[in-house]
């Protein structure tokens, strides 16, 4: 790997380690790019708090603290100012607002809870409901349809114990319209460290039939992630399996 558009801080209450501990790992281990994207910040109604995000007041000083390592580090690596954000229907548009006034320069889709998130199950939780596989399919496509995202995070968190036969007919679904709105799909490598439930082999073999483009995304949480060739040949194995082709795993993306 060379560029890694998914990294977070210890502002998301489960990261831990300093930012610049991240840049310089990343430098260590060869990246070219380093992208932070800490999860949004959300103003919910009622005073409700969630628990894996960022404090709208912390915003400004997660903005800043990356812009001036971006100035001071610019000679050893190129450092994004990105976001991962959920699409939580009703608060969309003040999310938008939110964020409007600083130099945010991508997101990602990392959706994580459905409807508007609060006091919502996380979408990694097992489930054999097909409606709620249904409802994650929806929402995320509907997420893409604003234009609004650099890459469609983790697009199989979503936990369905039910049939693979329902599973398949969702999936290849919304893999087909990210195929068709080239939008890229991540391998998501803290799952594979994790061996979590993602990624989804069967996901991933409909990925493959369908032409979707792939990405990597570190998902770091800790500085020590940043350096992790065994994750990647582990994901590169995975990639094999699955049978996606090499050429169809995207190393840099356009920002801007």
């Amino acid at each position: 790997m060379i560029a890694n558009y998914h990294t977070h801080t210890w502002r998301c209450r489960h990261a831990d380690g300093t930012e610049r501990e991240y840049v310089e790992t990343a430098i260590e281990a060869g990246f070219k790019i380093l992208g932070f994207s800490d999860h949004t910040p959300q103003v919910y109604p009622g005073g409700y708090v969630c628990p894996v995000k960022m404090l709208p007041e912390e915003l400004e000083g997660y903005v800043d603290t990356v812009l001036d390592l971006k100035r001071e580090y610019k000679n050893d690596i190129e450092i994004r100012l990105g976001l991962e954000a959920e699409y939580l229907y009703t608060l969309w548009e003040p999310l938008m607002r939110l964020i409007e006034p600083y130099p945010i320069e991508y997101l990602i889709l990392g959706q994580h809870y459905l409807g508007n998130g609060m006091y919502a199950p996380f979408c990694g939780e097992r489930t054999n409901r097909a409606e709620y596989l249904r409802q994650y399919c929806a929402q995320t496509r509907e997420a893409l349809e604003t234009g609004k995202f650099l890459y469609f995070a983790h697009p199989d968190v979503v936990w369905f114990t039910g049939p693979d036969e329902i599973y398949e007919e969702e999936m290849t679904k919304l893999c087909r319209f990210c195929k068709e709105i080239d939008m890229p799909l991540e391998i998501n490598l803290l799952g594979v460290r994790e061996d979590r439930n993602y990624p989804r082999e069967l996901f991933w073999k409909i990925a493959a039939r369908e032409g979707n483009s792939v990405i990597y995304g570190m998902d770091a949480h800790h500085a020590a992630h940043m350096n992790s060739p065994e994750v990647v040949a582990k994901a590169d194995r995975f990639l094999e399996r699955c049978g996606i082709p090499r050429e169809r795993l995207i190393d840099v993306l356009e920002i801007g």
